[in-house]
């Protein structure tokens, strides 16, 4: 009865049930500023009162009291301070005026924190938490850099995978939009767990640390030491329409039927993502090789594992799809072997190892 009556209750209810925004652990509301929609996309900003501290957990940070009042210091990546600077220093001098602080900045490329001072403890955890929620919104932006893989590149395997793309091109390339431009690199074969985005050797090592605790507080126990025998076998595609396919991929499972490596894959990515450093794409992983993807025309270098994330900047609306219909109908119980998985390891985007595999930046042995 109130909404027919109510013109504005779109408005209102913008207000009442805002959009909120998790950091660390804690849940922040992002409130709209309607009179500043027409400002630079670096300069999108958050309200909170100088002294609110009542709607913010005043125990959140690490508050030191000084001589000239209060406190507070933040580890920034280097690449994100242009963010809380903003255009013209614009962003930050409105920051420093709305809360009445104080915020020293490094100076571009100089890895170091981010010092927020104020007379007042909330005047410095308001300024605090806006900078927090303005650096989750533009990391989200950030294309990424580095991902959790399973390397499937054992010989047989790349075998087997140059035999496929040697029977699709032979039987399949006439449809549309099949060629050898699409085929995975069989070197970079790999099962994807999830992408991240580290801006720096902090970061990294926070990554490499998280992988560790994670094989101490529960990897040991679900593989009892041993490495996980896998089979790669049949192909399924990404989209609804097998006829304007963008990814195929080959489908992963536990020799023994077990599910061991879809808890050790979810369980992995739950961590990753409480801890910040992971954004969450499925409510399970999707244990998948990508073997033929068309990010790869333009992109062969790049692209892999991409296959099914949307994190960061994309060419997706680039991409020219192919007909995969006579591929599924033709390799869709096709083996491509077995593996052995020994380690989940820390890939880094655009490189590659002695072997042809990605960079590593760090492992989780299973054994």
């Amino acid at each position: 009865m109130f909404a027919a009556r109510c013109p504005w209750k779109s408005s209102v209810m913008d207000v009442l049930r805002p959009t909120l925004v998790r950091i660390g652990g804690r849940v922040y509301r992002k409130n709209i500023i309607h009179e500043q929609v027409q400002q630079q996309q670096e300069e999108e900003d958050f309200y909170t009162g100088p002294n609110d501290c009542a709607d913010e957990p005043c125990d959140a940070f690490v508050v030191e009291e000084t001589e000239k009042g209060f406190q507070c210091r933040v580890e920034v990546p280097s690449p994100l301070y242009k963010y809380i600077i903003g255009k013209k220093g614009e962003t930050k001098k409105r920051l420093e005026t709305e809360t009445r602080t104080s915020i020293s900045i490094p100076k571009p490329g100089v890895e170091g924190e981010i010092v927020i001072t104020g007379q007042q403890r909330g005047a410095v955890i308001s300024a605090r938490t806006r900078i927090d929620v303005l650096l989750d919104s533009f990391r989200k932006k950030q294309p990424f850099t580095h991902f959790l893989s399973c390397a499937l590149n054992q010989p047989i395997i790349q075998e087997k995978f140059l035999q496929f793309k040697e029977e699709v091109l032979e039987k399949c390339s006439q449809d549309h939009g099949v060629s050898s431009s699409l085929f995975q690199n069989p070197a970079k074969l790999h099962l994807t767990l999830g992408t991240l985005v580290l801006l720096n050797e902090q970061e990294i090592q926070r990554a490499c640390d998280l992988l560790q605790q994670c094989k101490e507080d529960f990897v040991d126990q679900i593989t009892g030491g041993k490495p996980l025998s896998v089979e790669v076998t049949g192909v399924e595609y990404m989209n609804d329409d097998p006829a304007m396919m963008d990814v195929l991929y080959a489908k992963v499972h536990m020799k023994d039927g077990s599910d061991k490596l879809q808890v050790i894959a979810d369980q992995l990515v739950e961590r990753f993502v409480a801890s910040g450093l992971m954004l969450r794409e499925w409510d399970r992983v999707k244990l998948h090789a990508t073997v033929m993807n068309t990010l790869f025309r333009k992109d062969p270098s790049g692209a892999e594992e991409r296959s099914s994330t949307m994190t960061g900047k994309s060419s997706f609306k680039e991409r020219e799809s192919f007909n995969g219909r006579n591929i599924l109908k033709l390799f869709e119980n096709f083996s491509f072997g077995e593996a052995q998985l020994d380690a989940v390891l820390l890939s880094q985007r655009y490189s590659s190892d002695a072997s042809g595999y990605y960079g590593t930046a760090g492992r989780l042995l299973l054994h």
